[in-house]
């Protein structure tokens, strides 16, 4: 069907919402709480429109297209009323933009921008919230959160681990994990769902802090190793230093639709280990010794050759390794079954 935005018409599917037909065209609506994975929300309200025939302002994320619908998002009414909003929300917390991980990467801040707010007008009165740090992979800065709702939702209804909640009340509303227990010691599983749904600071991947801006960092998309179900990552690389500062799961991704588990997410530390060997060892009256990789090779083949040819090579067995890519395990078990000729393989994964 076709719709009127802000003068220009544009196709649109059925069961769209205006911002999905929005955002679908190129055209920004300002927005907090929605997002495609935890459906609409209708409580930050800062993504409102004027929808012709409808009285009042609209939540672009909620209303339901129908063909034929003009809609304006761009009117002074509406700039008034979502400058509003966003002004509210910075200056319900600490939004210290120049020390924030989440510079350059933060909705509120494109919002902010996009509407021409430079500092939030109104003060409120502070409420000191004490970090959250007990947990190994995930920091919580509560000063930062615009109860938007996003992690709640993603943990409840996405990922379903339904350890995130609201407690407390007005203004002291905060984001509570079980019966409000710091995070390490809740139920939560580590698997940094929150931390990915979060549009602002409030929740950030705690290894990854001081360690790059986001556009300082190479984006590089590639497979989970980690087990068979072939999660989509996207690996966040400092080129400087040749290290993996952070991992997010890519959302499209027909697999995991930007889910990860806490080893998918957080267990990439060992690439860039200092105890990760990095020559071949070859071990020699008890003791290992540094060998190149040409004579690694050359004594492993013949060994295994010898074995083969001597006892068959169902005396053969291999175990693959969740710690190198799937293609390298793709290629291991070819060599152990095409190359030796024995179905006697198994991966670490799998237990």
């Amino acid at each position: 069907m076709k719709i009127t935005i802000n003068g220009n018409t544009i196709e649109a599917k059925e069961g769209q919402t205006i911002l999905q037909a929005a955002l679908a065209n190129g055209i920004y609506i300002p927005h907090l709480c929605y997002h495609e994975k935890v459906g609409a929300a209708g409580k930050c309200r800062a993504c409102v429109v004027e929808v012709e025939g409808m009285r009042g302002l609209q939540t672009s994320c909620s209303v339901q297209l129908r063909d034929g619908m003009v809609i304006n998002s761009v009117s002074q009414n509406v700039v008034n009323a979502q400058k509003l909003v966003i002004d509210l929300m910075l200056s319900s917390g600490t939004h210290d933009c120049l020390a924030c991980e989440q510079n350059g990467n933060c909705e509120l801040q494109d919002a902010a921008y996009f509407l021409g707010i430079e500092r939030a007008s109104v003060q409120y009165g502070e409420i000191d919230r004490e970090f959250d740090t007990s947990s190994e992979f995930i920091y919580v800065e509560r000063n930062k959160c615009i109860s938007c709702g996003r992690c709640v939702a993603a943990c409840n209804n996405t990922v379903v681990n339904q350890v995130l909640d609201f407690g407390h009340r007005g203004h002291h509303t905060e984001i509570v994990f079980d019966t409000d227990l710091p995070m390490g010691e809740s139920s939560c599983v580590q698997c940094g769902e929150c931390s990915q749904m979060c549009p602002v600071g409030a929740i950030v991947d705690r290894n990854a802090i001081g360690k790059g801006r986001t556009w300082e960092l190479k984006k590089v998309e590639t497979v989970c190793p980690y087990c068979g179900v072939g999660c989509k990552l996207e690996l966040h690389v400092d080129e400087r230093t040749n290290k993996i500062v952070k991992v997010k799961g890519v959302e499209d991704a027909p697999t995991n639709n930007g889910m990860l588990c806490v080893k998918g997410r957080y267990g990439f530390d060992f690439v860039g280990h200092p105890e990760r060997l990095t020559t071949p060892l070859i071990k020699e009256n008890g003791e290992f010794r540094e060998a190149s990789w040409e004579e690694a090779i050359e004594l492993v083949a013949t060994k295994l050759s010898g074995i083969k040819e001597q006892y068959g090579p169902d005396t053969i067995m291999a175990l693959a390794s969740a710690k190198v890519t799937n293609e390298e395990n793709y290629t291991f078990q070819k060599l152990i079954r095409a190359a030796i000729g024995t179905n006697n393989i198994d991966h670490c994964a799998r237990l």
